[in-house]
């Protein structure tokens, strides 16, 4: 499965080792000094028994290098989601799956929920819907991240403890997409 992780930080970072590791075709975007060192040294995880291991995989500045994906993980922060909102079509096909990967209350929060607020933008996490409107809520597979990791050096990912990632169609709907994600993040 190609696998593009935008935010290539602590989470992100874990997820796209371990997928890389697991033999997933994982690409990377990072920034500053992680980008450089995950370009000449690859991502090195250091598990939390102490064991490590390096993954090379590829490593990008933008998601438009990323060439066409099956899985967009978005592994930054919520609030930075609207900077590379507008990079994300060049990695679409016509089944890419957007997971979510992030602190807080997700932008699409209210979507697909049914009830009087259906649909409705969270404003204080998405100013003015632009998130929304860049990543279509049938492309969306939400998600809530129990690990906690650390970056220790540029290059250089510690995971301190927990490895579930729980995953689901925004509706809750059982679809095949989330039966295959799930099984290949196990």
């Amino acid at each position: 499965m190609r696998i593009c992780v935008i935010g290539a930080g602590a989470i992100g970072g874990l997820l796209g080792a371990r997928l890389a590791k697991a033999g997933e075709a994982v690409t990377l975007v990072a920034r500053g000094p992680h980008l450089e060192a995950l370009k000449a040294n690859g991502l090195r995880l250091i598990e939390e028994d102490g064991s490590e291991f390096v993954v090379q995989p590829k490593v990008v500045s933008n998601v438009r290098e990323a060439g066409p994906q099956d899985v967009i993980v978005l592994g930054m922060k919520a609030h930075q989601v609207a900077a590379v909102v507008d990079d994300l079509a060049s990695a679409f096909t016509d089944d890419t799956i957007v997971l979510t990967a992030q602190n807080g209350i997700p932008y699409w929060y209210f979507m697909k929920l049914g009830g009087p607020h259906d649909g409705r933008v969270v404003e204080s996490v998405d100013p003015g819907g632009i998130v929304a409107r860049g990543i279509p809520t049938d492309r969306v597979i939400g998600s809530v991240v129990y690990p906690a990791a650390e970056i220790i050096a540029p290059g250089v990912l510690k995971h301190i403890e927990g490895n579930r990632f729980s995953i689901s169609e925004i509706d809750s709907a059982d679809t095949p997409r989330v039966r295959q994600l799930s099984e290949t993040l196990r």
